[in-house]
């Protein structure tokens, strides 16, 4: 089995990656130039450099390969650019599902996320089918990645293809080189700097859980149908509060209003894009976004795929090791 890999120098990419080694996969990844590698060190995977946005870089190395695991996103919650982001997530995300259609590729799964997904507004689960629209997604990435997701189905729907939809929650763990957003809330809180909380949840799940529902979606799901992999839901205070407690830190116990902190997110981010200091701690979309709790169910992944994730807490562990040994915490 030849299967070719977007993403695989990433966080969750990188379990993937991992996983297909494991079960036999030869493998062919799509890295870009400028990506740190660190997480490949000493895999055996072909390395194709490339970039999304360009077939003519990787669309030789799609030939005989029997599947397709599109991992790869820009994941941001504020972006200084907003089209680099639709370029790579959406437009990329088309380009690179033709060109593996044009390769002959037997089965692709595409990896979206629950952020594409409707929210309960009472707190409870949402699922692969709750009511939702694009006017309900908060922020570029959202928008993008739903943009992305209703191509990827378009796709499906008039030129049958063998897309299977995988949509993870929020992933914790190893290997977060980057970090993602939900990584460094993990690095602040685990070095001591989030005294505070808003009243808010998500639902978290061990990335190579997600790795592992990869595998079974390609395996055992049906072409166009999606599948939620998440695990457990938890309030934001409860997150955080494991985190502190393994890296013997003290919990936040102040509950902060929204009102209040979305003032200081537009200034933050005004004082982001007027030195060029980066992503800000605080944007205005996670504020905005922290109204609904987002709880999900993996139901469906459960019973369809045969999907079982382990304990959450073991996950976190790991992560706050993995950011203590590589020098995150400081």
């Amino acid at each position: 089995m030849k299967t070719f890999i977007t993403g695989a120098s990433g966080f969750v990419g990188s379990a993937v990656l991992r996983r297909l080694i494991e079960e036999g996969h030869t493998v062919v990844a799509l890295v870009r130039p400028s990506s740190d590698r660190s997480n490949l060190d000493g895999l055996p995977a072909e390395i194709v450099t490339g970039d999304l946005t360009d077939p003519d870089s990787y669309a030789a190395a799609l030939v005989g390969c029997d599947f397709l695991f599109h991992v790869a996103a820009d994941y941001r919650l504020w972006v200084p650019k907003p089209d680099e982001m639709y370029e790579t997530n959406v437009t990329g995300t088309r380009k690179l599902i033709l060109a593996a259609a044009q390769a002959g590729v037997k089965r692709i799964v595409y990896t979206s996320s629950v952020a594409t997904l409707g929210l309960n507004s009472d707190g409870a689960p949402a699922d692969e089918s709750t009511p939702v629209t694009l006017s309900d997604m908060i922020g570029h990435y959202k928008r993008s990645k739903f943009l992305a997701e209703a191509e990827v189905k378009r796709l499906v729907k008039e030129q049958n293809l063998p897309v299977v939809i995988v949509n993870p929650s929020t992933p914790v763990g190893p290997r977060d080189i980057r970090p993602t957003p939900s990584g460094r809330v993990i690095i602040d809180a685990a070095s001591g700097r989030i005294p505070a909380y808003v009243d808010t949840g998500l639902n978290l799940v061990n990335v190579d859980d997600v790795a592992v529902g990869h595998l079974l979606a390609l395996n055992h799901g049906t072409v166009g149908r999606r599948y939620i992999l998440g695990a457990q839901n938890m309030t934001l205070r409860e997150f955080l509060t494991e985190v502190a407690i393994m890296a013997g830190q003290s919990p936040p116990k102040v509950r902060l209003p929204r009102g209040l902190i979305l003032p200081i997110a537009y200034l933050v981010e005004g004082w982001a894009r007027l030195t060029g200091s980066g992503e800000p701690l605080i944007t205005v979309d996670g504020v905005k976004l922290s109204k609904k709790k987002m709880f999900f169910s993996s139901e469906r992944a459960e019973h369809e795929l045969g999907f079982r994730p382990g304990p959450v807490k073991e996950a976190l562990r790991s992560a706050v090791n993995w950011f203590q040994q590589n020098d995150y915490l400081r």
